[in-house]
């Protein structure tokens, strides 16, 4: 009893407890600084959108399509399918300049080209994973393997949510099927696990459990759950498991989401001029209500949303998944959402203080894949180079950062490592990316791990 006792007072035990009632450990360990954003909004195109035919136009590229690509360009590199000597591929779609920032963007996005100087473009970022579950887990927790803290979870442990009634990270999924990375994409790893993501479903109850059972009236729910807590808190006092802390803020957190998610979930009564500019239709799962639903969230004072959109894996073996049939159909869905999301929150003053970033898990490569000898037009995966876009959040609108070389394969200004693009959204939220950590089996751990640098052009 003495150790128990003993071991209930050790500093690393009161971090502990003190993170599971959604204190974080951040809060002592001084690692913040005045922010300029309070939410993140995460865009996520998993699969891996083109960048050569959506935002990092090469006219060299084109000029040589067709041709062999260069020996020495790809003299030991590993690909995911690519075989031999590969034949270079130009874009199939027009480019043209927008806005007084003149950035560059695709035929296929002509919704986010009447945003373009809201938006900046970081054309340089780059990844060490190049297959999909590995690349999107590392994307979204800096680690490659599963069990990692997610970047949402993460804020959730350092800063919580401003809305007792609502979780501090929600997920929304779309498209195709699930990410390839699957939950851990948005899980807690080693944090409690009141910091998890909570995955808004696309029909009947939009959190699993939502609604008492049948026979179960509001207040015999409210007897079991005091119930409940009294039992946890009785174990909590004898074992002092900081687990069961996050357990009982869950089961409290899930009865107060009964009253303020369904609200928060019914779409119907924003005005038609809102549907009109979002492309959005009620009752339907799409990613355009998906956006329209995280301005409600970041609205009421969720941390961070994370919408993925799966389907983005354009090798070309058919037209179902080429880059100009698939990739155009996969641009609909998202481009008119995700414009009118930046549009949206500067409308109602929220994007000064909300980061929006749209990216996937890697880029594609400047090569046609061709595999089996397809004659549809597609590329592999390429973590060398890929671009992202941001907004909001205090950080600087209208900038294109980083470049890539004439063929789009190298990155030759200004990289980006993932580590680099958590660093600085952490920093314009508030937080001070080597000193956010948590102590597990022996070490501290980060998001950024042992990496990350600011990107000071985008933070001034």
């Amino acid at each position: 009893m003495l150790n128990l006792h003993l071991r209930d007072m050790t500093r690393r035990h009161f971090f502990q407890s003190a993170a599971a009632l959604g204190l974080a450990q951040a809060a002592f360990a001084g690692v913040h600084h005045k922010p300029k954003a309070k939410n993140v909004i995460f865009l996520f195109m998993a699969g891996a959108p083109s960048q050569l035919d959506l935002f990092d136009y090469k006219p060299k590229l084109n000029e040589h399509d067709g041709k062999p690509c260069p020996a020495e360009l790809i003299k030991g590199e590993r690909f995911a399918f690519i075989k031999g000597v590969p034949n270079l591929l130009g874009t199939p779609h027009r480019f043209a300049r927008h806005g007084q920032s003149g950035a560059e963007i695709s035929e296929l996005m002509p919704h986010l080209g009447k945003v373009a100087d809201q938006v900046s473009f970081i054309k340089s970022v780059h990844t060490t994973q190049f297959n999909h579950a590995p690349a999107q887990i590392f994307m979204n927790s800096g680690h490659q393997i599963p069990g990692r803290p997610s970047m949402g979870s993460w804020l959730s442990y350092g800063l919580g949510s401003e809305n007792k009634n609502l979780p501090a990270f929600v997920v929304l999924l779309s498209g195709k099927n699930a990410p390839d990375g699957g939950k851990s994409c948005w899980g807690n790893g080693f944090l409690p696990s009141l910091h998890q993501g909570v995955e808004f479903r696309r029909a009947g109850d939009p959190v699993l459990f939502l609604s008492n059972p049948d026979g179960v009236s509001d207040e015999s729910r409210r007897r079991s759950l005091d119930l409940l807590r009294d039992l946890n808190q009785t174990r909590l006092a004898d074992i002092g498991d900081p687990e069961i802390s996050s357990r009982i803020t869950n089961y409290e957190l899930a009865y107060k989401m009964q009253s303020s998610v369904p609200e928060l979930a019914e779409i119907d009564g924003e005005p038609r001029h809102i549907h009109d500019m979002y492309g959005t239709t009620p009752g339907r799962n799409s990613f355009a209500n998906n956006c329209l639903l995280a301005r409600r969230l970041v609205e009421r004072g969720v941390r961070m949303v994370e919408l993925f959109h799966r389907g983005w894996d354009t090798h070309g073996a058919s037209a179902d998944e080429d880059i100009v049939n698939k990739l155009h159909f996969l641009c609909r869905e998202v481009d008119q959402g995700g414009a009118a999301l930046v549009r949206d929150l500067k409308q109602r003053g929220l994007l000064d203080t909300t980061l929006v970033v749209w990216g996937g898990e890697f880029g594609r490569t400047p090569m046609n894949e061709a595999r089996g000898g397809s004659k549809f037009l597609g590329r592999d995966h390429h973590n060398r180079a890929f671009t992202v876009w941001v907004a909001g959040g205090g950080l600087k609108p209208g900038l294109t950062i980083g470049k890539t070389d004439d063929l789009g394969y190298n990155i030759v200004e200004e990289p980006v490592s993932v580590h680099d693009l958590h660093a600085t959204l952490l920093h314009q939220l508030g937080i001070d990316h080597t000193r956010l950590t948590f102590r597990f089996q022996g070490r501290d751990f980060r998001l950024t791990d042992i990496h990350g640098e600011l990107i000071r052009k985008l933070t001034g």
